[in-house]
């Protein structure tokens, strides 16, 4: 116990140490030169003590080196910082990274390997998303890739309108990336700068490249990118070391998500998916995640060869009554056929599925929120360079309190469970009054944090086994009710409120735990 302590005594001095040492690569004045395998950059001199490091470098920079393969992993004092960030700032958004990978990496391997790409350009997506398929970024990027509209739409052909967004479809967004990752090599056949070109765009990277009197490697030009492009690329270093050598750092996954098996239907009409999921007593929740591109709970008549991914295991009952299923989860519902037969100039066809006019379209979209609903995406903020370099962590130590618990803790200092039980060597979350708890808490808390962190302070909330409630708001549905709370099942949702259908209506009360 008493080394224990005076480790996490130790951990905490040399935090304040090495995240108050501001190395910044520059063309100043007072300068030293460092040569690496791959660069020689300049680094400031601060008036400032050495850094003292909680990784030894003698311990990552070898490891770099062993783990390099086509992209080059390049050690200075910039990528250190990173590394020990993810590994003692930070050790909750590793470990869930470490979860969350199943899920996607084989996907990203295939197409990687399809465009021929470097295979490890997969941990690309962990810095960009988080690996949550479902976010948009402050800037309006979402999904995995963190795609802009124009980009995705005009670019790469992916289909954005009210009803589905092909930048959270895994599948679809990750062949986008790949074909403008490819695109990008041939420009600048460099990968640092391919990865810089994908984070601010190739125009910020040519003219930085001029700013800074041609240079043609990231390091040279680091000064004359932007501020969150500065950290892009150590901030993929630091992950990549992570996802290799989490476990020397006692970082180790705990509840490992895997895909889905699934089938496939093809959709060529209009179609209710609460219905369709009640019909074929498939958990709407389910579909949702298996089809993270589709925004609301219906698709439109115009829909044609859609895709939608069922999960394997739920499918034995749908393919008993496919038609019956299709017939009734597809027929629109008779108050939207009578506002489009009372709107001039709209002729239905005579088949009930069939497209008739843009203004049934304009009809479709003007519907209420009971039946059409919107689900909502989080927003987060980004500055990564700021939050892991210029800003440090303010230590705190906490004495335990009767009748307290690590979630009740976490909540109150905005941190991860996790994170406490590493700070401070807990191996279960069993605390007693009395107790000396450090907390390193964060000024900041970077866009990459945040993407993984998405529900994560519900969950805790819920799984303190307290009566909570939420009240439901304009575009609030079951499904995004349930995320918000720490992934509670909708069935569950159902039976603690006595709801008998899916529909919630702003203004309800209900009860999440």
């Amino acid at each position: 116990m008493i080394l224990a302590t005076f480790r996490t005594f130790c951990i905490g001095c040399l935090l304040f140490v090495s995240t108050y040492t501001n190395a910044q690569i520059t063309a100043g004045s007072e300068q030293q030169t460092a040569t690496t395998d791959t660069a020689t950059v300049t680094i400031q001199q601060v008036v400032t003590p050495e850094p003292t490091w909680l990784i030894d470098p003698k311990t990552v920079e070898p490891r770099l080196g062993a783990l390099q393969k086509e992209i080059p992993l390049t050690y200075n004092t910039v990528t250190h910082q990173f590394v020990e960030y993810f590994a003692y700032r930070k050790p909750s958004f590793t470990k869930t990274m470490l979860e969350r990978k199943g899920v996607f990496f084989p996907l990203y391997e295939k197409y990687l390997k399809k465009y021929g790409l470097p295979d490890e350009l997969k941990y690309l997506s962990l810095i960009e998303s988080g690996l949550n398929p479902k976010v948009i970024s402050r800037a309006g990027a979402g999904g995995l890739w963190q795609f802009m509209p124009k980009t995705a739409k005009l670019d790469f052909g992916l289909k954005m309108d009210e009803y589905v967004d092909e930048r959270f479809d895994p599948e679809k967004a990750t062949e986008a990336a790949c074909k403008y990752m490819r695109q990008l090599y041939n420009i600048f056949g460099d990968w640092h700068l391919v990865l810089a070109a994908y984070n601010t765009g190739p125009g910020n990277v040519r003219r930085a490249i001029r700013k800074c009197n041609g240079g043609q490697t990231f390091w040279s030009i680091y000064n004359c990118l932007p501020r969150e492009t500065r950290a892009y690329v150590p901030q993929y270093i630091g992950i990549l070391y992570m996802m290799h050598h989490a476990d020397s750092h006692d970082i180790y996954a705990e509840n490992i998500e895997t895909a889905i098996p699934h089938d496939t239907i093809v959709l060529n009409s209009y179609i209710d998916l609460n219905k369709f999921a009640t019909l074929s007593n498939i958990h709407l929740e389910e579909i949702q995640k298996l089809n993270p591109q589709i925004l609301t709970h219906i698709l439109p008549a115009r829909t044609r060869n859609f895709q939608l991914k069922l999960p394997k295991s739920e499918m034995a009952f749908f393919r008993e009554n496919r038609q019956s299923i299709l017939d009734s989860a597809t027929k629109l519902p008779s108050t939207l056929i009578e506002k489009v037969m009372q709107t001039p100039g709209v002729v239905l066809a005579s088949n009930k599925n069939e497209d008739t006019t843009n203004t049934f379209q304009q009809t479709l979209a003007s519907i209420p929120n009971e039946t059409r609903t919107v689900f909502t995406r989080e927003i987060v903020e980004d500055d990564m360079e700021d939050v892991v370099i210029n800003k440090k962590p303010k230590k705190t130590t906490y004495i335990v309190k009767k009748k307290d618990n690590l979630h009740q803790i976490a909540e109150h200092f905005d941190v991860d469970v996790y994170d406490i039980k590493h700070w401070n060597h807990l191996a279960n979350t069993t605390i007693q009054p009395g107790q000396k708890l450090i907390i390193f808490k964060e000024s900041a808390v970077s866009s990459t944090v945040k993407y993984a962190r998405s529900n994560q302070k519900e969950k805790e909330n819920v799984g303190k086994g307290k009566a909570r409630f939420h009240n439901v708001q304009d575009g609030d549905t079951l499904w995004n009710i349930s995320q918000r709370y720490g992934g509670i099942s909708i069935d569950k949702l159902k039976k603690l409120n006595g709801i008998k259908n899916n529909v919630v209506k702003a203004g309800m009360k209900l009860r999440v735990s």
